[in-house]
């Protein structure tokens, strides 16, 4: 069985990746970057989520000579030109504390009514094998923000993006609901070709 690495020490992530690329069917164990410890965390660079899911999954496949995946995403509020995109998960100032980027961004948009509340996550999916091939898919999942969050699922912005056609928050679906209409799924199972066509 090939091992697989996924590029992410974010458990909610790992669960999630895991839980769709079971669903494909790949035939691969799927490890996180936590089974190796000893490599650096790679510094996110790139000005694109494209940019960054390729830095992180090539990095890993050089350092383990293993094929890796990777993904950047973020939430993209239309009122803030797109913001905080790339720097989602650094929005408050600390990497990953996901309280205070999601109260900053409540705060900076407590103003805006709710026709202007608009926004979508967006991930980018990169396959890298250690021989420099690599693969990018993308997806994105449109939505309007909420002024307060809801629910307990999810990570992250979950609590406050409601999808277009539902009445509930990101945070208040099931993990198979999510899944199944979210940018990261939409990503990965577009990714699915590559990884057959490259791991088989």
């Amino acid at each position: 069985m090939t091992r697989l690495i996924l590029a992410t020490r974010n458990s909610g992530k790992l669960t999630e990746l895991r839980a769709i690329l079971a669903d494909a069917g790949l035939p691969h164990d799927l490890v996180g970057a936590d089974a190796y410890p000893d490599i650096p965390d790679v510094k996110e660079t790139g000005v694109t989520f494209a940019e960054n899911a390729l830095l992180k999954a090539h990095a890993l496949a050089t350092a383990t000579g293993l094929p890796a995946v990777a993904d950047d995403s973020g939430l993209c509020v239309d009122v803030l030109g797109g913001a905080p995109g790339i720097f989602s998960a650094r929005w408050s100032g600390t990497h990953g504390d996901d309280t205070a980027n999601l109260n900053l961004l409540l705060a900076q948009l407590s103003d805006i009514p709710a026709p202007h509340r608009t926004a979508h996550f967006a991930c980018a999916a990169a396959l890298a094998l250690p021989d420099g091939t690599e693969r990018v898919a993308e997806g994105r999942l449109l939505g309007t923000l909420r002024t307060s969050p809801t629910g307990t699922g999810g990570f992250g912005y979950d609590p406050i993006l409601q999808p277009d056609g539902d009445t509930r928050t990101c945070a208040e679906l099931t993990a198979p609901e999510k899944n199944a209409i979210s940018h990261r799924g939409q990503a990965f199972r577009a990714l699915v070709p590559a990884l057959r066509e490259l791991l088989s």
